[in-house]
């Protein structure tokens, strides 16, 4: 029968726990699925500023993947830290989507003056922030699973998904801005381009934006309590305030997809190339 076993030649257990397979394994079929649904809209529609969940979807899947492996192998270092790492981090590549998906919308219906970061730039912040957060909490995460530097891999951690939250908190802002100010402007018989989907947009926006917040806070607390606290002894509240939520986002991402929040001939995409008249849905050609 598998035993919790320690570090070869030292005290020290880097589980609390068994990890449970049947658990591991309905989230690698759960993400397995939703993330090649993603895939196919994604290449079908050529919207590939998508791509970063994608990412984050095969980040769950091996982390969850490495937690089976893990399961046999209790006293290895290897996989603790790649499960570890995986599952932190994914999150991190949807936030990057959701932060382009906003500043999509928002071009897309010519609503540039109601927003208070110009959508090019709320992108290039956004995911800037988003970067900032991965690098540090990826650095962090190799340190949680050395017992001397446990401590201030947690710290660093905890600090990383500080600076999420910050970004966040800040994004959901300029996005209730953008949505008092734009029903304001279309009560009023504003010219505003309407026959985009925004509304819908704005509620996926806002959904996962809750969920990944949700997740971050409850991320904060766990690294806050300690290795040796409830949270981090206890499988079951990763599982409902992490993988679930997480699964929860992806779904309604996949569900609501932005595929229609094309950006107009002659603006610059995330990346900075400007759009061809190819890549635009037939009612914004000439």
């Amino acid at each position: 029968m598998t035993q919790l076993k320690p570090v070869d030649g030292t005290d020290v257990y880097l589980w609390k726990y068994l990890p449970s397979i049947p658990a591991a394994v309905i989230f690698i079929l759960s993400f397995t699925g939703i993330t090649s649904a993603h895939c196919w809209r994604m290449v079908k529609t050529r919207s590939w500023f998508c791509i970063p969940v994608a990412v984050g979807g095969l980040f769950q899947v091996i982390g969850y993947g490495t937690r089976v492996f893990a399961y046999y192998h209790t006293d290895q270092i290897a996989p603790y830290a790649v499960q570890s790492s995986f599952i932190l981090l994914a999150p991190v590549f949807y936030a990057a989507t959701i932060y382009m998906t906003l500043g999509r919308l928002i071009r897309s219906v010519h609503g540039e003056h109601f927003s208070i970061v110009r959508p090019v730039r709320m992108t290039r912040i956004f995911v800037a922030g988003d970067i900032l957060s991965l690098t540090v909490q990826g650095n962090a995460a190799g340190l949680t699973v050395k017992k001397k530097t446990q401590a201030l891999g947690e710290y660093i951690v905890t600090a990383g998904l500080f600076i999420q939250l910050i970004i966040f908190g800040f994004f959901v802002v300029a996005a209730l801005v953008f949505h008092i100010r734009i029903r304001k402007a279309i009560a009023k018989g504003s010219d505003v381009t309407t026959d985009v989907p925004w509304r819908p947009g704005l509620k996926m926006i806002y959904a996962c934006s809750a969920l990944i917040i949700v997740r971050s806070i409850f991320r904060v607390i766990e690294y806050m309590m300690g290795i040796d606290a409830y949270l981090l002894s206890h499988e079951w509240s990763m599982y409902i305030f992490d993988a679930v939520l997480m699964l929860a986002a992806q779904v309604i991402f996949c569900v609501w997809f932005p595929d229609k929040l094309q950006l107009r001939c002659g603006d610059r995409s995330e990346d900075g190339f400007t759009l061809v008249e190819n890549e635009l849905p037939t009612r914004y050609r000439p």
